[in-house]
């Protein structure tokens, strides 16, 4: 046997994560049978009187598979897990027990390990598993140990796909909860031109119930890593199209839009019924766009529907793709380059070449982010046409944001006061 049983497997560095290739576990059962010169090595779980195979790695053509189960009693794990057959046998025929389990003969089984998978709190997962058809009586209790040591490599790292599972469960549950509950709600942060103050529009902004400790994008992260995240936007997009009714007439309504919804088939309908022409969506990013022409093809679509915008203009190289195929009519600038642009010259002269470009694609400027006086001044002297931010007014819920949009003052603002009625104009 090898000096290091663990040299090899360590120093060839981390194997392929689980859904990339073999999985961690796979790679340990083909470090522990190379180790020991086996032919098979696997783990199994046991499931009330089964034992199901979870990762078997051979060199042999077997009729297993992961996923196959058998009764517990016709396996050696059974007979091991009860003390009744040892860890280590050098050949199965030499024992009336072992020659009772079906492999014995079929395969046959020669020499065995075997050693139980253990939970941190002492619980049997399952068992470990190395076996070979050749009777093998070099093997000792150090390559028992080896085993051991192999075993408790695989169970932490069953542990940590048991820990993600639960994760991934309580994830969707919390986001599935929270859509069969009517969130998000949605809050709206008017857009005003920069020339004359007045209000233009407005972008709506999801809003969840537990907002003071997780912000709505972390909520969408985590839908869209538990394939929910269409879902979860959908969900935030039909609520939107509810609130129109608080946008006053002559406004417009932003609405976020991820490439993955506008692919998704499902957006098209919505937009269709609403019966609003006054909205724009807004593409954001979640992940790269695997296919401009595909994004390009659908939105053309919505186009009767919506004008397009997009968001973080001048944020990277995805926005510039976004423009250049998806041709809109409205670009965000980034509040990166809004942030501080009345003191520093190579964000004014940044802005200044992006204004020319948004005239010459044919698209008009909204700044995100303004928050003082300066930065809106710079802005609106360079030729951005629109701007929101603190500076004009937080994310409100919707009466607030209709009385804002409507220029009611603060004392009328807090009388209860009727909902405009849905309209159908563009800005």
């Amino acid at each position: 046997m090898a000096a290091s049983p663990l040299a090899g497997f360590l120093s060839a560095g981390a194997p392929a994560p689980a859904g990339q290739g073999r999985s961690q576990i796979d790679a340990i059962l083909e470090a522990v049978r190379l180790h020991l010169g086996m032919e098979i090595a696997y783990t199994s779980r046991y499931v009330g009187e089964f034992r199901q195979f979870t990762h078997i790695n051979s060199e042999l053509e077997l009729p297993a598979k992961p996923g196959d189960c058998e009764p517990l009693s016709e396996s050696f794990c059974y007979y091991v897990l009860q003390g009744r057959l040892p860890e280590l046998i050098h050949d199965a025929r030499e024992y009336e027990l072992a020659a009772s389990v079906p492999i014995v003969n079929a395969l046959p089984v020669g020499a065995h390990l075997n050693v139980p998978l253990k939970y941190k709190d002492g619980s049997i997962y399952g068992s470990f598993c190395c076996l070979s058809r050749e009777v093998d009586r070099t093997l000792t209790e150090r390559d028992l140990s080896t085993m051991r040591v192999f075993a408790d490599l695989a169970m932490e790292q069953i542990e940590r796909e048991r820990d993600g599972e639960a994760h991934r469960d309580a994830l969707i549950e919390r986001v599935q909860t929270a859509i069969d509950s009517g969130q998000p709600a949605i809050f709206l942060q008017p857009i005003h031109a920069l020339d004359t103050g007045l209000s233009a529009g407005a972008e709506a902004l999801a809003r969840f119930t537990d907002a003071a400790k997780r912000p709505p994008n972390l909520w969408f992260e985590d839908a869209f890593e538990v394939g929910l995240g269409v879902d979860l936007e959908l969900a935030a997009i039909r609520n939107a199209l509810a609130a129109a009714a608080y946008v006053p007439a002559g406004h417009y309504m932003s609405l976020n839009v991820s490439p993955e919804s506008a692919l998704s088939g499902r957006l098209l309908p919505l937009l269709a019924e609403s019966g609003l022409d006054n909205l724009v969506l807004e593409v954001t990013e979640h992940s790269g766009v695997d296919d401009y022409a595909a994004l390009e093809a659908a939105l053309r679509t919505m186009r009767p529907y919506a004008r397009i915008a997009i968001d973080d203009f001048g944020a990277g190289y995805s926005s510039l793709r976004h423009i250049l195929a998806l041709e809109p009519d409205i670009l965000k600038l980034d509040m990166s380059l809004v942030r501080d642009i009345d003191t520093d010259p190579a964000k004014r002269a940044l802005a200044g070449a992006m204004v020319g470009f948004a005239g010459r694609v044919n698209a008009r400027l909204v700044a995100e982010g303004i928050e003082t006086a300066g930065e809106r001044d710079v802005l609106r002297d360079l030729g951005v046409t629109y701007g929101q931010g603190y500076l004009f007014s937080r994310p409100m819920p919707l009466v607030a944001a209709q009385q804002h949009m409507l220029g009611v003052g603060e004392a009328a603002r807090e009388k209860p006061t009727a909902t405009a009625p849905k309209r159908r104009n563009a800005a």
